[in-house]
Order: C-alpha cells, then sequence, then structure tokens
C-alpha cells in the first residue's frame, strides 16, 4: 500500500507517479496480471528515499532544538 499519489506533496517521485497513473489507465486489466508491477516497484523505492530523506531532515531539526532547549535551561538555572 502506498499513500496517496498527489503530486505536490511527493515532489521527488512526480515522474515515477505520472508513469504509474498512466499504465493504469492504459491498461484496465493488465494491471491486474502484473503489466505496471516494475513501475510500482520504483514507486515503492522512492518512496523509502523520500522518507529517509525527511526523516534525516527532522533529525537534524530536533538536535538544533534540543541544543536550544538545554541552553535555555541552562541559562533559567543561572539566573533564578
Amino acid at each position: 500500500m502506498h499513500p496517496p499519489l498527489t503530486l505536490h506533496r511527493h515532489p521527488m517521485c512526480a515522474e515515477i507517479i505520472e508513469q504509474f497513473q498512466k499504465c493504469h489507465l492504459n491498461h484496465p486489466i493488465k494491471k491486474f496480471f502484473g503489466e505496471c508491477t516494475d513501475l510500482k516497484i520504483k514507486l515503492d523505492r522512492c518512496f523509502r528515499e523520500e522518507k529517509a530523506v525527511k526523516r534525516k531532515a527532522n533529525f537534524e531539526e530536533s538536535k538544533k532544538l534540543r541544543a536550544r532547549l538545554q541552553a535555555y535551561r541552562k541559562e533559567t538555572a543561572d539566573n533564578p
């Protein structure tokens, strides 16, 4: 199962999403028998890469926030 295939939410995978949707439109019966499977595999890989990039960015942001919070706690502990 994949997330909703909206292009604005998945800019890294936009080209593959378009190809996958065209494949489903062009092959309404064959899609059930594996016609679009290769594109589905590419799409899943792209979503995994996209998620890894987002996870890394969120981790870096959390490190910055943690450092700011520790600095704030230290500052407030020094000035009662």
